[in-house]
């Protein structure tokens, strides 16, 4: 204590006064500063006139201007005046680099999060929806970055050699990062589904043979409300291995039907049926017919495939519409007197089953003339 007093000891009162005065007047003059600036953002912010997103990022900026820092700044000041022993001068040094530094790292560490905040509120589909996975991820790298770079050049600063302790650390994340492999695939995949978007919370979607809406993606796992009602949680990086379905973001659905028709239909009704199709589709409200056509003619039956898209994405408007649209043409194939085509199976096991009952018949027929050319050996 008294090494740390003793070079205090030999200034005078006058020193020590002029010293304080010009604290105070330092102390003074930041802080008006400070708020005169901030009072002069804070009238530019409200001029409705245009955007002005470099005053708003600077008013939120001076908004952390931390009051002990402007202290410490202000007695640094002071003590430049007094006269001090060699070794004070260096320390003095050091001191202002830790004020400064930190109060500058306070400043980026609030501008990374008012930028971000406006990057992602710009691009997002609802600017009042919370704030999503890549938005989270991103500030906490970044600022993440900016704090060890600030730590390692405050003892940098100090006179401590930091290769060393930077070369450990790497080695040292190198175990980790071995170490916890599958954690980190996890980790980088959620920061791949950030940035990509493939799905966001509330879509639904399809993958790896299930179906549901994404409730929530984490930093190692995402989790889905599956139709039948149970929650499914699934590794971020065995979620992107697989191919996933976005249904959320399907703009119409295709649909594509085969109608059979007897073979024994005639050509002059077979010719009417994709004209009759393409009214009963024109006639759905939400439903664009794309084409109508006999796309197959075989000894079993007429196949006529009828292709439509329904507008609207949703499943249940595609299922009404699907169902319209068969009924009707149900219903107008029994106008036209179409049947349907008749299964050849049941042809060929009906004479099957009408040989094999002749044949029991020669053979009970032919039973009793044996027996009695046995009879009559």
């Amino acid at each position: 204590m008294q090494k740390i007093i003793a070079p205090f000891t030999g200034i005078d009162a006058a020193n020590w006064l002029m010293a304080l005065a010009v604290a105070t007047v330092s102390f003074i003059a930041i802080h008006g500063a400070v708020a005169l600036f901030r009072r002069h953002l804070s009238q530019l912010g409200d001029d409705t006139r245009a955007d002005r997103p470099a005053a708003e990022l600077l008013k939120a900026t001076l908004a952390r201007t931390s009051n002990i820092a402007v202290l410490i700044t202000s007695l640094l000041i002071g003590l430049t005046v007094l006269d001090l022993a060699p070794p004070w001068d260096e320390r003095l040094r050091h001191l202002w680099f830790i004020a400064l530094g930190a109060q500058l790292a306070l400043y980026l560490d609030r501008a990374i999060t008012v930028a971000a905040r406006r990057y992602f509120r710009r691009h997002a589909d609802d600017p009042e929806a919370p704030a999503t996975v890549a938005h989270t991820l991103v500030v906490w790298a970044i600022k993440t970055a900016l704090w060890v770079m600030f730590g390692l050049a405050m003892l940098s600063n100090l006179g401590i050699n930091v290769s060393a302790f930077m070369a450990s650390l790497g080695i040292g994340g190198i175990a980790v990062a071995l170490a916890a492999q599958n954690i980190l695939g996890d980790l980088f995949a959620s920061l791949s589904i950030a940035v990509d978007k493939p799905f966001e919370v509330g879509d639904s979607i399809s993958v790896a043979g299930m179906s549901g809406k994404v409730e929530h993606v984490g930093l190692k796992t995402t989790r889905i409300r599956a139709d039948s009602g149970e929650q499914i949680v699934i590794g971020n990086a065995e979620l992107l291995k697989n191919t996933v379905r976005n249904f959320k973001r399907m703009t119409n659905r295709r649909v594509q039907i085969s109608l059979m028709a007897s073979p024994a239909t005639p050509s002059a009704l077979a010719r009417q049926v994709p004209d009759v199709l393409r009214e009963i589709v024109a006639r759905q409200p939400g439903v664009r017919c794309d084409r109508v056509h006999l796309k197959k003619v075989t000894q079993d039956a007429l196949e006529f495939e009828l292709v439509f898209f329904v507008l609207d994405a949703a499943y249940g408007k595609f299922m009404d519409a699907q169902q319209a649209i068969l009924l009707e043409a149900m219903a107008a194939f029994d106008e036209l007197g179409v049947s349907g085509g008749t299964p050849a199976q049941h042809l060929v096991l009906a004479r099957e089953a009408s040989n094999a009952g002749e044949a029991r018949k020669e053979a009970t027929a032919m039973r009793p003339a044996s027996l009695s050319l046995s009879k009559a050996r």
